[in-house]
């Protein structure tokens, strides 16, 4: 799947952020890797130039987790965030270990199913599901 032609994407590739300063959470790596067809939004974690850019854009708001800051833009279909969920890493280190699909910087997945086994809500643990059975083809 060309990733460019996603409308979540070309929506998050029209904001022009520095793709150095953010990274694509959440569900977002499940798209990348093709491990899903459809997710409803994407989750972003910015920093420095791209944080300072979204909130000229949107009101910042203080998330659902209670951790850091929310700017939800084009309808709440791109969320972006100053931090990620707590007992996840900072944003520079997430941003830094990022893995980058069709130019586009994304959480790894080692990562995404980390956070994902810890929330353990339904969506989660299925996700978790697709990441170990992606994961073990992917090693072996």
């Amino acid at each position: 799947m060309e990733l460019a032609k996603h409308p979540l994407v070309r929506a998050l590739r029209s904001l022009d952020l520095p793709t150095t300063d953010f990274v694509v959470t959440g569900s977002g790596p499940l798209l990348a890797h093709g491990l899903r067809k459809v997710v409803h939004d994407l989750d972003v974690v910015a920093r420095r130039q791209a944080w300072q850019a979204v909130l000229h854009l949107g009101a910042c708001e203080v998330p659902s987790s209670g951790c850091g800051g929310l700017v939800s833009l084009f309808g709440g279909r791109i969320e972006i965030f100053d931090r990620w969920l707590p007992g996840s890493p900072g944003p520079d280190q997430m941003i830094e270990s990022a893995e980058w699909v069709q130019g586009i910087p994304f959480s790894p997945l080692r990562e995404v199913l980390a956070w994902k086994e810890r929330l353990g809500r339904q969506k989660d643990r299925d996700d978790a599901k697709l990441i170990r059975d992606y994961l073990s083809r992917s090693v072996g």
